[in-house]
């Protein structure tokens, strides 16, 4: 955010007239909460980063407090950072702010919103909502997925193996992007990306530009009549770019699957979510009348935030435990008195680790892999004694309510066993702990997402003994986090594996 106020600034004589025509943005209640006083135009945009902006977010809630108020631009804002106020809003008021805050890059790319995670709220976003709870994340269909999840996490085990052998060191931020984005196509393609060559490079350069036009900052979106900045800046040519050559690459892989060829093979992997929506189509029972188009921006969140989210996770899982010695000796511990002298851990088994449950629950609650929930008031409504107006832009700090002194003990320390003696739970009921977000919105792909993760760290444990490299500490892997749908470690992860005997 803060690039384009350098341009923004430059323009004084532009910025004189717009504030004696427009003289600055007025909230039409008096009764809005605290906040930092913005500058004209540009509003609180000069002390947002979008690098950090929950640590930033957070420091703001410490002198304005828990409900606090921003302008970005001309888009009011406010920010909750306590499990109370969490849950008077995703609960009592969900329905008032069950849209997500539209931006240019969101809607280009996701064909004007018919995905379902941009979608806004309305009759069209519940029905391909409940299209994808039904066809692509029920219980059913995620366990007819498991021979998928464990093929490729054998390929990963093997993979490592051969590193343990010859002392190298494993990346295992690149292993488990590997493993979680081959699990994903396959699961919605029917087919994956990972061989090198001109195709794999495609695949990736693709997914690394879609996911940085999502978090792209468009000046249009918060100043409309500088909207023409992001012609100047070449932003909007990228994001038209983006689209197409995402667009190709859809249309390519529906292609595919309507040919006569793919029809005629009895396909190995079984029905892809690209196959179910292409036969919802063809039958036309649905209250939408499923296009081309739809089938892209479905199948387009189902790569992006799918294969982030679970690698993004597993990855913290492994940061949280090699920085905890005690903690990764008992998971480890449990892992192997449990299932003997197994070589791989199954999906069944990982119901009985009990401990690497709470492994996985802390490292969700400590390092926040999705750590500010986004939504946008489609009508005004009172929360704690301030009216909250229409088109507000509503920030849930995750990672400053899973790190409250109130609600957590010790909260700045990784410990696992917080979860051995309570019930709360990640599943949007427990508003001390919302990774996945709660109400209408919630992520509705927890229970794929989680069964990914933990497979890769159960076998990653059971398979291996964990080393820094030489010459470093648990103290110097560092904890820094990149801005994303997910939250990825800013760092690679970088670990010596030796071959568990």
């Amino acid at each position: 955010m803060v690039s384009f106020l350098h341009i923004l600034l430059a323009l004084p004589v532009l910025v004189l007239i717009l504030l004696k025509k427009y003289g600055g943005i007025k909230n039409p209640s008096n009764r809005r909460p605290p906040g930092p006083r913005g500058l004209p135009i540009i509003g609180n945009l000069h002390q947002l980063d979008n690098s950090n902006l929950n640590f930033q977010l957070w420091k703001l809630s410490k002198i304005y407090g828990p409900l606090f108020s921003l302008q970005i631009g001309f888009k009011p804002a406010i920010v909750v950072s306590t499990p109370k106020l969490a849950e008077e809003l995703l609960k009592d008021h969900d329905l008032d702010l069950c849209s997500r805050p539209p931006s240019h890059g969101s809607l280009k790319l996701s064909y004007s919103g018919l995905d379902m995670i941009f979608s806004p709220y309305n009759d069209y976003w519940r029905e391909i909502r409940k299209i994808c709870v039904v066809h692509f994340f029920s219980s059913k269909r995620i366990s007819s997925f498991s021979h998928v999840r464990k093929s490729e996490v054998m390929l990963m085990i093997e993979k490592i193996s051969g590193h343990a052998c010859s002392s190298k060191i494993t990346n295992l931020s690149e292993i488990i992007m590997s493993v979680s984005s081959a699990v994903v196509c396959r699961i919605a393609f029917g087919r994956k990306y990972d061989e090198e060559g001109a195709e794999r490079s495609r695949f990736q350069e693709l997914l690394n530009e879609s996911q940085a036009m999502f978090l792209s900052f468009f000046v249009s979106d918060y100043i409309p009549f500088l909207g023409w900045i992001d012609k100047l800046t070449g932003l909007l040519a990228r994001l038209e770019n983006t689209f197409k050559g995402l667009d190709a690459f859809f249309q390519e892989v529906v292609d595919d699957h309507l040919s006569p060829s793919c029809l005629k093979t009895e396909k190995k992997e079984g029905e892809d979510i690209v196959d179910v929506l292409l036969q919802l189509k063809k039958q036309d029972r649905l209250s939408i009348d499923l296009t081309n188009d739809h089938i892209k921006a479905v199948i387009l969140d189902i790569l992006v935030a799918a294969t982030d989210t679970s690698a993004a996770t597993s990855v913290w899982v492994m940061t949280g435990l090699i920085k905890n010695p005690r903690v990764m000796t008992k998971a480890q511990e449990e892992i192997r008195n449990l299932c003997g002298n197994q070589k791989f851990i199954e999906e069944e088994d990982i119901q009985k680790l009990v401990y690497l449950k709470a492994v996985i629950k802390e490292t969700l609650r400590f390092y926040a892999p999705a750590p500010l929930i986004p939504r946008e008031t489609n009508k005004r409504f009172v929360i704690d004694g301030y009216e909250i107006q229409p088109k507000t832009i509503v920030y849930v700090n995750g990672w400053a309510i899973q790190r409250d002194p109130e609600a957590w003990k010790d909260p700045e320390k990784f410990y696992p066993e917080r979860f051995l003696d309570n019930d709360i739970d990640f599943k949007g009921q427990d508003f001390e702990l919302i990774p996945f977000g709660a109400g209408r919105r919630i992520c509705p792909g927890i229970s794929l997402g989680i069964a990914t993760v933990e497979l890769i760290t159960a076998n990653l444990l059971n398979s291996f003994d964990w080393e820094i490299p030489a010459g470093m500490k648990p103290e110097h892997i560092d904890t820094q986090g990149l801005p994303g749908l997910a939250r990825h470690k800013k760092n690679h992860l970088c670990l010596l594996a030796k071959n568990h005997k």
